[in-house]
């Protein structure tokens, strides 16, 4: 099993997501420089971290989507590779043009940083299967800017199609229709802005986040 993690200039979640990866699955993870303009190969996921990446200049991730090595992750992604973006990599993902929607400064204009409790919506996924039959996680946010928000039509869409993985079971940044995770019409791309990376193990608080991950790598 491989991963990857990228690291943009501002990142402070990338040791966490690879120390999250290799404990819960076993798996052999390299960090990739922003700059990079080839990816590892046969890889079976892809993070992007959270952070601040580019100082959050001109819009949360606008700066990083233009990174040199997004070019690879948006290859891979078509190829079916499976790609997490956390927080910020959220924000990444949507102004990359992976996901739909936008994330917005948070409804309080606060920066919010807790743990929270997660409906899993769709335990059908790449990312959810290992959750079984349970329907609610516990992880943390940590962002100001993870107010998630798109059209009607858009937000109908993901429903429909059942591409919102999980959702806040108490909101805590205004959220369309409480959406805290969602994936892509393949199901290969998912970007969330709770941290799995933060909530592997019983030390931390919570050890949900490890069945996310053990999850796309039992899928690969």
């Amino acid at each position: 099993m491989k991963a990857a993690v990228v690291v943009f200039p501002g990142s402070n979640c990338d040791r966490d997501c690879k120390v999250a990866i290799e404990r819960s699955t076993g798996a052999d993870v390299t960090m990739v420089w922003h700059g990079e303009t080839v990816l590892p190969a046969g890889l079976d996921l892809i993070v992007l971290p959270g952070g601040f990446s580019y100082g959050d200049y001109l819009r949360c991730g606008a700066m990083a989507a233009l990174s040199p090595v997004m070019s690879e992750v948006r290859a891979a992604a078509i190829r079916g590779v499976a790609v997490a973006g956390i927080c910020n990599g959220f924000q990444i993902l949507c102004e990359a043009g992976l996901l739909p929607g936008a994330l917005l400064r948070n409804a309080g204009l606060k920066y919010v940083c807790k743990p929270v409790k997660l409906e899993v919506t769709n335990l059908q996924t790449r990312f959810t299967a290992a959750f079984g039959s349970r329907r609610e996680a516990t992880m943390t946010v940590g962002n100001g800017e993870g107010n998630y928000f798109a059209d009607d039509a858009t937000l109908d869409r993901l429903e429909g199609e059942g591409r919102i993985v999980f959702r806040y079971r108490d909101n805590p940044n205004g959220s369309a229709r409480s959406i805290a995770g969602i994936v892509n019409d393949k199901g290969n791309v998912l970007g969330m802005m709770p941290h799995p990376d933060r909530a592997f193990e019983g030390e931390l608080g919570s050890s949900d986040g490890a069945l996310l991950f053990q999850s796309v790598m039992a899928s690969a």
